[in-house]
């Protein structure tokens, strides 16, 4: 491939566009400032303004939410894996029927391997502009976002409403509903007890990995985050591994699925059989299936990157605990 066709396959961090309209807490104070951006696949947004960068199936997919201090995102969960790596701020992720069950606080570098089956949100504690980078399980994402029923009632309440196909509504701009289509339900109390309210000593084990024990871990091969033999062991339709300067290597490499690079820390020199090309921290690059590459660090000074792989096992419910 020349370089010219590998940089159609990659998202540099100044040219990500954002969507303030993706989700049904658009207008909800405190959720009003969030930017919600789809990098690879078709994503979770409820919102016809939300842009696509690459549209190439993966398997999974990759987007990232960056939100002003004290923005947060509401309480919601995916039927799929959602995982969320820091690339720049310090966040709050808390989780359970109304957000009390527990939390996690992470830094640059964290990665938390949600456990599917719980409410779920985050906010910016940091001082500054924060990105946080996210995977998803499947091609469809799961097939959309469930809001726990007091997010949808506050949505209602500050204009704008889900209708039972996904697509929002805003009636401040002078928008219905169609005709025959219904507002999307809120969970039974039924569904609601099969939620998952786990405590803060129930996730951290399984399901976060600092950014420091990383580093030590891949001191001489890629540390294995997410996989069937990963430090968070889980299968859920992708891997994760985690390479540092000392891990990296020069020889070129292939997978059989499309892969992913992320970096948190340096720059980096991807090298494949027609070119080269340097990505930097908020960068994201997608590898073809059986592309011979490899990755270098091109400057002195800490450098860390994320590599997700697609596999061949079903992004479904495979890390509920």
């Amino acid at each position: 491939m020349t370089p010219t066709d590998m940089e159609a396959r990659i998202v540099r961090y100044g040219e990500l566009i954002p969507c303030k309209t993706a989700f049904i807490d658009a207008h909800t104070p405190g959720s009003d400032q969030k930017e919600n951006f789809t990098i690879i696949g078709g994503g979770v947004s409820e919102s016809p303004d939300q842009h696509v960068h690459i549209a190439i199936p993966h398997g999974f997919n990759i987007g990232a939410a960056g939100q002003p201090p004290k923005c947060r995102n509401s309480l919601h969960d995916h039927k799929t894996a959602e995982v969320f790596f820091v690339l720049s701020g310090r966040w709050r992720f808390f989780w359970g029927r109304w957000g009390d069950a527990g939390e996690v606080t992470l830094e640059v570098g964290d990665i938390f391997n949600i456990p599917t089956g719980i409410f779920r949100g985050f906010e910016n504690i940091g001082t500054d502009y924060g990105m946080i980078m996210a995977i998803l399980g499947g091609d469809d994402a799961g097939g959309g976002v469930h809001w726990a029923p007091q997010v949808i009632k506050d949505a209602a309440d500050h204009g704008l409403v889900l209708a039972e196909t996904g697509k929002l509504y805003d009636t401040k701009k002078g928008e219905t509903l169609p005709d025959g289509v219904k507002p999307m339900p809120v969970m039974s109390d039924a569904e609601l007890a099969k939620r998952a309210e786990l405590t803060t000593a129930d996730v951290l084990p399984n399901h976060v990995a600092r950014y420091w024990d990383l580093v030590a871990l891949a001191d001489r091969e890629p540390a294995k985050v997410i996989g069937e033999n990963g430090r968070l062991r889980d299968r859920p339709g992708f891997e994760v591994d985690f390479i540092t300067r000392k891990s990296a290597g020069e020889k070129k490499h292939t997978h059989d699925h499309p892969s992913v690079l992320m970096p948190v820390k340096g720059h980096w020199r991807v090298d494949w059989d027609g070119g080269d090309i340097t990505l930097a921290p908020g960068d994201t690059m997608s590898i073809p299936a059986n592309l011979a590459h490899s990755a270098l660090p091109s400057m002195t000074g800490e450098a860390a990157l994320y590599r997700v792989v697609g596999t061949n096992d079903p992004a479904g419910l495979t890390n509920a605990r």
